[in-house]
């Protein structure tokens, strides 16, 4: 998939910044999908007081991990970030540190402060501090991984689905692999479309999956396939004379 094929529907994208020097998060800052990483991360240097050369990056979407964003080349919307995920720094954090003393607290002496991000999140119940939220949240988690798991076992190879994804019309096509793909974490399903409405030819990073015409193929989540009897579009329109 090219890193253009991803950046679709708005450019820019609401995300929080967290960092593993301390509890310290940034909400809702805005960024291009547009954005290579590299660039990405010379933007984050001001904020975390990392390095821009040595930082590492990291996907969540609450406490899950969805991708490293490991890639200096790609672009930002390559790694399917979407609004309210957050991205955690990791770094050494040398340069922020150079010629300062340091400072830390012990465990004991960090949960008694009272301007702390976490002593906040606690008292106001929120986030991984909010048990009822958080369980409803591993009850959804539990439930998805059950019905892709599900959709996963259906989508065998020449099974007709259909495909529901954000920004797109709703596709029909049929499956043509079912797998994990080089570079991506997680499996994917691969469909050949009716119509020229992917976004590849059944390649991805130069790696060929299965075979289609270009523009009718994809590689999508279990969550957005439907798999059932979808006989493919008739074209109803009266041949040109």
């Amino acid at each position: 998939m090219s890193d253009l094929s991803v950046v679709s529907g708005s450019d820019v994208v609401k995300i929080n910044i967290s960092n593993s020097h301390n509890d310290a998060v940034s909400f809702e800052r805005k960024y291009s999908k547009s954005l290579k990483i590299s660039e990405f991360k010379a933007k984050l240097e001001p904020i975390t007081g990392g390095s821009a050369a040595t930082m590492k990056l990291e996907l969540y979407s609450g406490d899950r991990l969805i991708s490293r964003l490991d890639d200096d080349d790609k672009m930002l919307g390559f790694y399917s970030v979407e609004d309210g995920m957050r991205v955690h720094v990791i770094d050494s954090f040398a340069f922020v540190q150079e010629n300062v003393q340091k400072f830390e607290l012990s465990q004991d002496e960090y949960d008694k402060k009272q301007d702390s991000l976490r002593n906040y999140l606690k008292r106001n119940k929120l986030g991984k501090y909010n048990e009822e939220e958080m369980a409803k949240l591993e009850e959804e988690r539990r439930k998805q991984e059950e019905e892709d798991a599900k959709k996963l076992e259906q989508a065998t190879i020449g099974a007709r689905c259909k495909v529901m994804t954000k920004g797109h019309p709703t596709r029909l096509g049929t499956v043509m692999y079912r797998g994990e793909i080089e570079g991506k974490p997680g499996v994917f399903i691969g469909v050949k479309f009716d119509e020229p409405l992917g976004v590849n030819d059944g390649t991805a990073n130069g790696k060929r999956y299965f075979e289609c015409p270009p523009k009718y193929g994809s590689f999508v989540a279990a969550k957005a396939v439907e798999i059932g009897d979808f006989p493919p579009e008739k074209d109803e329109l009266d041949d040109e004379l």
